[in-house]
């Protein structure tokens, strides 16, 4: 029987040492370890937080291999496989299965604006060397295209392997309409707008606040599950809080710079963010101010351990 994904997801950042010069696989372990204490059900590597363009094959084969190892079945992990040119996406694809990854997380290809034929034909090369359940990762703002819900219709039917998806449209009526589409055969998880997706039909979160905030984050599906909307509401609201002040200073994927400033806060240090992404040390004091602005609100939504919160 085939695995199901459900819940929210850490879409993780990819560790580094201190110089940014190579992966940090016990920072990893000790991360995961923090992850899996919270009850996250399942984390992604090598997504757009994981900064999955400036990390080499030597290092997503040592980070794959590492974190399915450590876990050893108590999360589910799934791995960004994406890349522009097809023939390395399906070898990143073969790679993490034969690590023994869960699922794929896979956008289409970036940069050239590729044709619905193009993105079906990247897909079928995918499906045709692996077995494993992939999630579409549909982000037009960074990949440059839209796939529609017809176009998510024709993959599911076509091939097994695709099952699942990660809308990042910001477009949540999107939820409904792949649904709708796909005749639910399609799991729909949410890329923004938590409680909304799921309202509409989405089975979990691809959740960038886990790298800091596991707890809060994990829990807000777990409300949705038990219907306690008033409860998961009350959480997404701090999430909206914090995504807001960190856009305000650092809106070029200033997830991965300040979530890493943030682990770091919470005790899990994971680096810096690798060229040409600006450091966290860059932003100086804008960047520490704005970090005590977001303690705050982690405060608040009862992230931070009772010595922390304290501070």
């Amino acid at each position: 029987m085939p695995k199901v994904f459900r819940g929210s997801y850490t879409v993780s950042v990819t560790p580094f040492t201190e110089d940014g010069k190579s992966i940090d696989l016990a920072a990893q372990r000790r991360f995961l370890d923090w992850l899996m204490a919270e009850r996250v059900p399942g984390v992604i590597l090598l997504g757009t937080t994981g900064e999955f363009l400036t990390v080499t094959d030597a290092e997503r084969t040592a980070l794959v291999a590492e974190t399915v190892k450590h876990v050893a079945g108590r999360m589910d992990v799934l791995v960004g496989a994406s890349n522009a040119h097809t023939p390395n996406a399906v070898r990143y694809a073969r790679e993490a299965e034969a690590l023994g990854a869960q699922g794929l997380m896979i956008i289409p290809p970036y940069y050239y604006t590729p044709t619905e034929d193009e993105i079906f034909a990247y897909y079928k090369a995918i499906c045709e060397a692996v077995a494993l359940p992939i999630m579409l990762y549909n982000n037009p703002f960074t990949s440059n295209v839209d796939m529609k819900p017809k176009l998510i219709a024709k993959l599911t039917k076509s091939f097994e392997q695709v099952r699942y998806i990660k809308e990042a449209s910001m477009d949540v009526a999107r939820v409904y309409d792949i649904v709708e589409a796909t005749d639910g055969v399609m799991n729909v998880f949410a890329g923004e707008r938590i409680v909304e997706s799921f309202l509409l039909g989405a089975v979990g979160y691809v959740n960038p606040f886990g790298n800091y905030i596991p707890g809060p984050s994990t829990r807000i599906w777990e409300h949705l599950v038990a219907g306690r909307i008033d409860e998961a509401k009350k959480i997404q609201r701090g999430i909206t809080r914090i995504e807001h002040t960190i856009a305000e200073g650092h809106p070029t994927y200033g997830h991965q710079c300040y979530s890493k400033a943030l682990a770091a806060m919470m005790g899990y240090p994971m680096g810096d963010v690798r060229a040409p992404l600006t450091t966290f040390k860059a932003l100086g004091q804008e960047g520490r101010d704005r970090l005590e602005k977001l303690r705050g609100i982690m405060a608040e939504l009862g992230a931070l351990p009772a010595r922390r919160a304290a501070e």
